[in-house]
C-alpha cells in the first residue's frame, strides 16, 4: 500500500494531519538542513505520532563534523530507545556507526542528489539500509525501474518546493557584510524569470526550487507500481492551501485525476512537474 508522509511545517502541523496521513519526517536543528520544522520535544512528537499507528522518521541529512561525531551517537542511541520508523542519513558515517554500536534501527539512504540508481541502492541495502529516499531528479520512468530491480523501500517526492543547493557557508550573509548591506535572514534571488527561496542561517546556505512541484497526476501510477512511499513537502505552503493538497491526494482517483491536477495547479502560481518527464543530460565539451 502506498504511504503518504508529510515534512511538516510545525507541531501544530503534526496534530493537525496525524489522521490524515501515514507519517511524518522530521529533524534536528544540530543534525538536520533543508527541512521546515526541527523538533525540540523529539520523545514527545514520536509518542504522539506512534499513538495513532502513524510512522516517523527523523532526518539526520548533513554532513557531520568531527565535533558531532559524539551527539551523533548519543541521538542515535536515543533515536533507537524511543522507537523511530527510520533515520534518514547524508553522511554514510552514520550506517558505520549504526553498525558500529549494534543498533536496531531503520536506515534510510537520502543523499538527494546522488540517490538516482538501483545498484547504489542494492549496495547499501546489503549494509543494513532498507529505505531509499529517490532523487528529486529522476523520472517516473526510472522510478518505476528503480523499484522493480532494487529490495529498497522507495520514499519519492511528489509535492512541494525541493532543496536544489546547501552550502554550510553563509554566502548571502557575507556578501552583505563585506559589502555592509541590509541583512534579512531570507531571500529570493531572480534568474530566467524564476524566482529562487534562498535562506541563511546558523546552518548555512539553503536554495531551493522556484517552483512548486506537483506530481498528483503520477500518484496512481506510483501506486500501480507498488512504490511504498510518497512525500508531500509543505516548506513555504499556506498550512491551509497544504491540508487541502493532503486531501486531493487522500482522493484521487482514475476519475478525478485531471481535475486534482488542475486544481492544484490554480492553487498556485508557480507549479511545474519538476523532472518526473524531464531526463538530466550532461553535456561535456569537446576539447578546443
Amino acid at each position: 500500500m502506498l504511504k503518504k508522509i508529510v515534512i511538516p511545517s510545525s507541531w501544530k502541523m503534526i496534530q493537525n494531519l496525524v489522521h490524515k496521513v501515514d507519517g511524518f519526517i522530521v529533524g534536528i536543528k544540530e543534525l538536520s538542513v533543508n527541512l521546515p520544522f526541527y523538533v525540540d520535544n523529539l520523545e514527545e512528537v514520536v509518542t504522539f505520532v506512534k499513538g495513532y499507528d502513524k510512522e516517523i522518521f527523523i532526518s539526520l541529512n548533513k554532513n557531520i563534523h568531527n565535533s558531532e561525531l559524539e551527539l551523533l551517537r548519543e541521538t542515535l542511541f536515543k533515536l533507537e530507545k524511543i522507537g523511530v520508523s527510520g533515520v534518514i542519513y547524508y553522511d554514510a558515517g552514520v550506517v558505520n556507526i549504526k553498525r558500529e554500536l549494534n543498533l536496531n534501527l531503520d536506515l534510510v539512504w537520502g543523499q538527494e542528489h546522488m540517490t538516482t540508481n538501483y545498484l547504489t541502492g542494492n549496495y547499501w541495502y546489503d549494509f543494513g539500509v532498507k529505505y531509499m529516499f529517490v532523487s528529486n531528479e529522476v523520472t517516473i520512468d526510472e522510478i518505476i525501474e528503480i523499484n522493480n530491480k532494487t529490495n529498497s523501500k522507495l520514499m519519492v517526492q511528489l509535492f512541494g518546493y525541493t532543496p536544489i543547493f546547501n552550502s554550510k557557508r553563509h554566502l548571502i550573509d557575507n556578501y552583505l557584510k563585506t559589502f555592509k548591506l541590509n541583512e534579512a535572514g531570507n531571500y529570493m534571488i531572480e534568474k530566467e524569470g524564476k524566482s529562487y527561496h534562498i535562506i541563511d542561517d546558523f546552518k548555512g546556505t539553503t536554495v531551493f526550487s522556484a517552483n512548486i512541484l506537483n506530481g498528483i497526476g503520477e500518484y496512481l501510477n506510483l501506486k500501480n507500481n507498488n512504490i511504498d512511499y510518497v512525500v508531500l513537502n509543505s516548506y513555504s505552503i499556506d498550512d491551509d492551501d497544504f491540508d487541502k493538497v493532503v486531501e486531493l491526494f487522500n482522493s484521487v482517483s482514475d476519475i478525478n485525476q485531471d481535475n486534482y491536477i488542475e486544481q492544484v495547479d490554480n492553487m498556485f502560481n508557480n507549479v511545474d512537474r519538476g523532472f518526473l518527464y524531464t531526463e538530466t543530460v550532461y553535456k561535456v565539451k569537446s576539447n578546443e
